[in-house]
């Protein structure tokens, strides 16, 4: 079993993103609503993936992917940014500070799909 961290304020779009995880049978998922929350679960839990929103309150996503992708037992767990920031500056600045993907909201769940079954390595 796989596990995915899904880092999402907003109720509705976690619902989306852990619907959208729910078709990998292999894949269980653990919700948080900010990166404040994500780092109190990280050490409690084994994750495969990571999957965050930017904009939240507390910390947001990129200082919880910078947190992650500078900490040895967290850096290579792949994280999947899924945002409202649709700029391509936004886009690369998520990618630069170590993001194995970024989407923009609203999303195709087949998008998402194709992203987790590449990052782990699922058929």
């Amino acid at each position: 079993m796989k596990n995915a961290l899904v880092v999402e304020d907003s109720a509705i779009m976690r619902e989306i993103i852990v619907s959208s995880l729910s078709t990998f049978p292999e894949i269980s998922s653990v919700e948080v609503t900010n990166g404040f929350e994500a780092l109190k679960v990280l050490p409690q839990k084994s994750f495969d993936i990571i999957l965050t929103d930017i904009n939240m309150p507390d910390i947001n996503g990129l200082e919880l992917l910078s947190f992650i992708k500078n900490h040895p037992n967290y850096r290579a767990i792949p994280v999947v940014i899924i945002s409202t920031e649709k700029s391509e500056a936004d886009r690369k600045r998520g990618l630069a500070l170590g993001a194995d993907d970024y989407l923009t909201k609203p999303f195709d769940p087949k998008d998402l799909e194709m992203v987790i079954k590449k990052l782990l390595r699922l058929k």
